[in-house]
């Protein structure tokens, strides 16, 4: 897949997708004889994981410190499991404050609709 393709696929800009080979989070992706960058099933796979772990609120740095350990090897597996844990729990935590915000959302709008019919 061309950088275009994958950009439009994984809805990331091309800087975005150069930034990401240039830091290392990606290999350097293969290219055609005309310099054009051919994106791998791999190279997409990889991509997938980064924008699924910068959802979750994984810094780049950490995602760099992540895959550094990953080409590591297996010695790094707890390291690379306890990052993944840990970014598990920021996610839970940011849930549950995403949770009480609703529930005061929600409050305040019945309050609301409980007045405007009041009123009526």
């Amino acid at each position: 897949m061309t950088i275009s393709e994958v950009s439009e696929k994984y809805e990331l800009s091309a800087d975005t997708l150069r930034y990401y080979e240039r830091i290392g989070l990606i290999p350097r992706v293969q290219r055609k004889a005309n310099g054009v960058r051919n994106y791998s099933q791999e190279d997409c796979q990889l991509i997938e994981f980064i924008k699924c772990m910068r959802s979750a609120g994984m810094p780049v740095d950490s995602l760099v410190h992540y895959f550094a350990l990953l080409r590591q090897g297996e010695e790094t597996i707890e390291q690379r499991r306890q990052m993944l844990v840990n970014q598990q729990e920021v996610l839970l935590k940011k849930r549950q404050e995403l949770d009480e915000t609703l529930k005061r959302l929600e409050y305040k709008i019945s309050w609301y609709d409980k007045e405007n019919r009041d009123s009526n």
